[in-house]
């Protein structure tokens, strides 16, 4: 049976990288949810709500909403 891995026993170069991932993924899913909440419904394709829920998707969420998601 296979043991579970800890962040701990990661190399450092994996632990870096993990940490540089959610900080971007934090990053792109606040962003989004600042312009969403900022921006007025006419100008969001869809109800906001939904893509609120969206957002919070991992990296395809806020990429998701700023690529097809906020009319120009």
């Amino acid at each position: 049976m296979e043991t579970k891995r800890k962040f701990q026993d990661l190399p450092r170069g994996g632990q870096i990288a993990i940490i540089a991932a959610a900080i971007v993924e934090l990053t792109l899913m606040i962003t989004a949810l600042r312009d969403l909440y900022k921006r007025p419904a006419d100008q969001v394709r869809g109800p906001k709500p939904l893509w609120a829920m969206a957002s919070m998707v991992n990296f395809l969420g806020p990429i998701s909403y700023f690529a097809f998601g906020r009319r120009k």
